[in-house]
């Protein structure tokens, strides 16, 4: 399912709903996510998952290619970690 499969469903589901109206909700809740993230605050959506940012520490990596050293410099990785009731949901 991608964004505009969500729209479509949520607007079905809600006859009331106009689709624009659909697709600002959905916009607003993703660009949400997307700014808490971005300022390092963790997202928790109860029985869906959490949303956060873990740090990644500086190293020394290898290039595949031709085995040179590299340094690969500290960085912030996103992360989801599925809720309870999902992962009971997934394996029933």
């Amino acid at each position: 399912m991608n964004k505009s499969d969500l729209v479509t469903k949520i607007a079905r589901l809600n006859p009331s709903l106009y689709q624009k109206d659909a697709t600002k909700i959905i916009n607003v809740f993703f660009n949400t996510i997307g700014n808490a993230i971005s300022q390092k605050d963790r997202v928790e959506l109860r029985g869906f998952g959490v949303f956060g940012v873990k740090e990644r520490e500086a190293r020394i990596a290898r290039n595949p290619k031709n085995g040179s050293v590299v340094a690969v410099p500290a960085k912030n990785v996103p992360f989801f970690r599925m809720g309870k009731s999902m992962k009971d949901r997934l394996n029933k």
